[in-house]
This record gives structure tokens, C-alpha cells and sequence, in this order.
């Protein structure tokens, strides 16, 4: 373990550390889910900004380790971008999670609608420039390195980005949840709910192609052609829990809907 995180540390340094810094936000979060009581719409306050880092963890390092295979490629405003924008989400999302508010969807005030949308600002600009970087390694070449390995990094970047942008049909709704209202009954710590469609689960399901494609195709698949089958099926998964949410419908059916809210989704 100590050998991959010191080689993701010589890698690349700045986002090592904010990937770091990342890790230690959530475990903070994490121990303040299980000694508070704070409650956002009936949920653990603390949950939001402990997904919130892990996953901001999570491609800070994916990143350090990608940007090394493009060497000539100076990485230095992407690294300070996604430092800033990312760094700005996690201090924000953890204050409201603080005071016992929304941090998205909330534009109860002026205030609240600017850091909404700075949020969502912050958000893009990471996307479209790991979109960049993404087309970086499909003009590039690296025949240094196993073409399965290759074709996983470019697809999951592309997946990645697709649904990150898919963020923006939660917030056009100015809500995750589909038949139902917000802060209903979900699934531990992930919150996704049980009784309604949720669209968090195909943003969830696609923003981590980004580290589950190359996983599985530098130590289990090794075969491109293979790895292509993976990614396109990984991609039908993706689609299709977005399509399931989109009809009201659960990852994981727990609780039956109502029937006046059934009526309302047939309906629409």
C-alpha cells in the first residue's frame, strides 16, 4: 500500500496532497456522521460531504496517476483547477452540513443560489477540462504501455465526463429523487433512495468508470478487444440506471410507493 501511495505521490505531488487532504475531510465527516445528530431533510448531514470528499479523494488520485503517462503535457493549471474548484466544493458542502442545510439545491436566498451555482460553475470546469484530458490520450500515443490498459483510460475518462454533465439533469429538477421527494428512505450512507427513482446512482455508476475500467482491464482483463466489451457494457449499466431512475423506479425496491404518487409518475 505504502509503495502505490508513494508512487502516486512522485507522480504528481499537488494533487497527492489534495488527494490526501481529501481522504482526511472524510474521514472527519465520517466520524461526524456516527457523533452528531445533524439532519438535512431527515438524513445525516454528514453523509453529503463524506461522498462528497471520497469521490473528490478519488479522482484527485486517479488523476496524479493518468497525468504522469502524458509527459509532454505540463499539468499545472489543471492540477491548481481542480484544487480550487474541488477544494471550494468540500469546504462549502461541509459548512451547510454544519449549520444543517442544503448545500445543492438550495436557493432559499441570494446568497444560497450564488454558491448553488458557483457549485455548479466549479463543477463544469473540472469536467470539460478533464474532457481535454481526456482527448489528450486519445491523439497521443503510448506504446510503452498495454493497449487494454490504454483504451480503458481514454473510455473512462469519456463516461466520466458524460455523466458528470448528467449532474445538470439534477439540477435543472433542483432534485436527485424522481416520483418522490428528497430525504425519503435510502440506502445506508449512500442515501440512495429505496421507494423512488434516484438519478445519483448513474452519476455514481459513471463518474467512477473513471478508476473501475482501468482496474479491471490492467489486472483482470489484459485483452483489448475484451476491455471494448467491458466498456460497452459498462456503459449499458450506466444508461440503464439512469432510464430506471427517470421512470420513479428504485435501484433497490424497499418500500412501495403510494398509489397517489404512482398515479402522479404513470402520468408524467
Amino acid at each position: 500500500m505504502m509503495e502505490f501511495i508513494n508512487e502516486i505521490r512522485s507522480r504528481n505531488s499537488v494533487l497527492f496532497v489534495f488527494g490526501a487532504v481529501s481522504w482526511i475531510f472524510a474521514i472527519i465527516f465520517l466520524v461526524l456522521s456516527a457523533t452528531t445528530e445533524i439532519k438535512v431533510q431527515q438524513v445525516n448531514a454528514w453523509y453529503k460531504p463524506f461522498k462528497f470528499a471520497v469521490s473528490i479523494a478519488m479522482y484527485a488520485w486517479s488523476m496524479a496517476w493518468f497525468v504522469h503517462y502524458l509527459q509532454s503535457w505540463s499539468p499545472s493549471y489543471f492540477q491548481w483547477t481542480v484544487v480550487i474548484m474541488f477544494g471550494f466544493e468540500i469546504v462549502y458542502i461541509g459548512w451547510k452540513a454544519a449549520q444543517g442545510e442544503q448545500s445543492h439545491f438550495n436557493v432559499s436566498t441570494p446568497f444560497h443560489s450564488a454558491m448553488y451555482a458557483m457549485m455548479a460553475i466549479a463543477a463544469s470546469v473540472v469536467t470539460a477540462y478533464t474532457a481535454y484530458f481526456g482527448y489528450l490520450f486519445f491523439v497521443n500515443d503510448f506504446p510503452e504501455l498495454p493497449s487494454h490498459y490504454i483504451t480503458a483510460i481514454r473510455w473512462g475518462i469519456v463516461i466520466f465526463v458524460i455523466f458528470s454533465f448528467q449532474g445538470f439533469l439534477m439540477g435543472s429538477r433542483l432534485s436527485h429523487t424522481i416520483g418522490g421527494a428528497d430525504g425519503g428512505p435510502g440506502l445506508p450512507i449512500l442515501n440512495w433512495s429505496t421507494k423512488w427513482g434516484d438519478a445519483r446512482v448513474a452519476h455514481f455508476i459513471g463518474m467512477h468508470a473513471l478508476q473501475i475500467l482501468p482496474l479491471l482491464a490492467y489486472y483482470l482483463f489484459k485483452n483489448t478487444r475484451v476491455t471494448m466489451i467491458a466498456v460497452v457494457f459498462y456503459l449499458l449499466l450506466a444508461v440503464a440506471a439512469l432510464v430506471q431512475a427517470l421512470k420513479g423506479r428504485p435501484l433497490v425496491q424497499l418500500q412501495p410507493p403510494s398509489d397517489q404518487h404512482s398515479s402522479a409518475v404513470d402520468e408524467a
